[in-house]
C-alpha cells in the first residue's frame, strides 16, 4: 500500500466527485485507474482527442472531479455530431452566424468537439469556480482551441452576450449533477445544480432568439422532470449513446425553441 493509503481505494465517482479527490489535481495513474476500476479502460477519460498518456504529456491536468464530470471525446465526439445534424436544419441559420455557449464549460471538451463539427461557428465557454477555471484556462493554451473562455456564473456572463435577433443560439446545458443522479431512479433535472428548467427558463428570456437546447442527461431519467423540461421547447428529441455497460449510459436531450428542424 502507498503511503497515502491510495493503493486501498477505488477510483469511481464517489472518490473522484464527492470524496477526498474532489479538488485534487490527479496524476496520470488516478486518471488510468478512474478508467479502469470505474470502466474497464485505461483510455477513458481521452479529452481534446487526446488519450490520457498523451494529453498528460503535453502538460495538461484534471482535477477529480472534471475527470469525472468532463464529457469523454467519445461521448462529446457524438453529441458534437448530432447537434452539428440539427442545427444544420434551421431555416436561415448559416452555421457562420450561429454562436455555442457552454454556461457550465468545466473542462472544455464538449465545447471543443461541437466546433469540430461546426467549424464555421463562434464558441464561448462560462466557468464560475475559480480552481477549474483556472485549470481548465491553462489547459486551452497549451492546445490553442479556438474559443472564448470567461470567468464568470453563466446569469452575470449572458448579460455581455450580443446577438441579433436571427442568430441561432445552441446552448450545451451540462450543469453538476451532484447528488441528483440516484442508482434507484436515475437523474433527476429538477435536482441539478442549477435545475436544468431553470438554466433553459433564464437563457430563453435573455435571448428572445431561435434557440437549440443541447442538454447532456443519463440513460435513465426520472419521467416527471424530463416532461416538466421538455414541455419548454417546440420540438424535441432523445438519444442515448450505448458506449458503456447497460445502467451507465449517457444521452442528449436535444430540445428547439422558436423554430423545428426540417424533415
Amino acid at each position: 500500500m502507498s503511503s497515502d493509503g491510495s493503493a486501498a481505494l477505488t477510483y469511481d465517482r464517489q472518490l473522484l466527485l464527492l470524496g477526498s479527490k474532489r479538488n485534487a489535481v490527479l496524476d496520470l495513474s488516478e486518471v488510468v485507474r478512474y478508467g479502469t476500476d470505474s470502466y474497464g479502460d485505461a483510455n477513458y477519460v481521452s479529452v481534446y482527442g487526446l488519450q490520457p498518456a498523451d494529453w498528460y504529456a503535453r502538460g495538461i491536468r484534471l482535477l477529480g472531479r472534471t475527470a469525472v464530470e468532463c464529457t469523454r471525446d467519445q461521448l462529446a465526439d457524438a453529441i458534437g455530431q448530432d447537434v452539428a445534424a440539427t442545427a444544420s436544419s434551421a431555416a436561415d441559420a448559416p452555421l457562420t452566424r450561429v454562436l455555442v455557449i457552454d454556461p457550465f464549460c468545466g473542462s472544455g471538451n464538449t465545447l471543443y468537439w461541437i466546433l469540430r463539427h461546426m467549424p464555421q461557428s463562434r464558441g464561448l465557454g462560462f466557468e464560475a469556480d475559480q480552481q477549474v477555471f483556472q485549470l481548465t484556462q491553462q489547459n486551452l493554451a497549451i492546445l490553442g482551441l479556438p474559443f472564448e473562455f470567461r470567468h464568470a456564473d453563466y446569469v452575470t456572463g449572458l448579460r455581455e452576450v450580443s446577438l441579433s435577433p436571427d442568430q441561432l443560439l445552441i446552448a450545451f446545458v451540462a450543469p453538476p449533477w451532484g447528488t441528483a443522479l440516484s442508482a434507484s431512479d436515475g437523474l433527476d433535472l429538477r435536482g441539478t445544480s442549477p435545475p436544468v428548467s431553470e438554466i433553459v427558463d433564464r437563457l430563453a428570456q435573455r435571448c428572445p432568439n431561435p434557440m437549440l437546447f443541447a442538454i447532456q442527461v443519463y440513460e435513465r431519467i426520472v419521467p416527471a422532470s424530463l416532461a416538466e423540461l421538455t414541455r419548454r421547447g417546440d420540438w424535441s428529441t432523445l438519444r442515448i449513446y450505448n458506449f458503456n455497460e447497460a445502467g451507465q449510459n449517457h444521452g442528449l436531450l436535444l430540445m428547439t425553441r422558436g423554430w423545428r428542424p426540417r424533415g
